[in-house]
């Protein structure tokens, strides 16, 4: 709850004084009667009754000028606790409205960070797919050439043991030529010897 102003201490003052006035003129008015009545003279009863009459009027008059001013001052009171709650409620919007804009900023780069994160899982994913197939190719051909190796290495075997045996053909084959060959030469020199006999 606000402190009070000085304005506010001032009304409730002036306020005081001026019931304090109403109360002084009904209390003076009250006394008047009564001793106009102790008077016993009706003549003095009567404007006894006048000035009573006239002190109440005055002390009704000065208590509505107080209810009016107070009712004034709630007025104003009011007034001023809505116009300080709207500019309140101006203050609180304006923030509101520059948070909810910092909120969207964030989320928007939130979102863009999500999207960009996407496209680059989503890429790995294919680059990791690519490297899977790739490997998948590579791993078929080299089994594709491991088995044309041992394939090769099976046809080498079989060429050298092909050689092999031909090497041992051909020197088979020149040993039974150099037989041949004696043979030839040793009939040839029986021959010879023979015709010049």
């Amino acid at each position: 709850m606000p402190s009070p102003s000085a304005t506010s201490v001032t009304r409730r003052r002036q306020r005081s004084t001026r019931l304090t006035v109403a109360v002084a003129l009904l209390a003076l008015a009250a006394v008047t009667i009564a001793a106009a009545v102790a008077s016993g003279s009706w003549l003095v009863v009567v404007l006894a009754a006048v000035l009573g009459l006239a002190c109440g009027a005055a002390a009704t008059k000065i208590t509505h000028s107080e209810l009016l001013q107070t009712r004034r001052d709630w007025a104003r009171d009011r007034a001023e606790q809505a116009q300080a709650f709207r500019v309140e409620s101006e203050k609180r919007a304006e923030e509101n409205a520059e948070f909810r804009e910092h909120m969207d900023a964030k989320l928007a780069e939130r979102v863009q960070a999500v999207e960009e994160l996407e496209g680059a899982l989503a890429a790995a994913h294919q680059r990791a797919a690519e490297a899977v197939r790739r490997r998948g190719e590579e791993a078929r051909r080299a089994a594709q050439a491991e088995l044309r190796g041992e394939q090769l290495e099976a046809r080498l075997q079989a060429v050298e043991a092909d050689a092999a045996e031909a090497a041992i053909r051909v020197a088979e084959l020149e040993s039974e030529l150099d037989a041949v060959r004696a043979e030839l030469e040793a009939e040839r020199t029986s021959w010879t010897g023979a015709q010049s006999a």
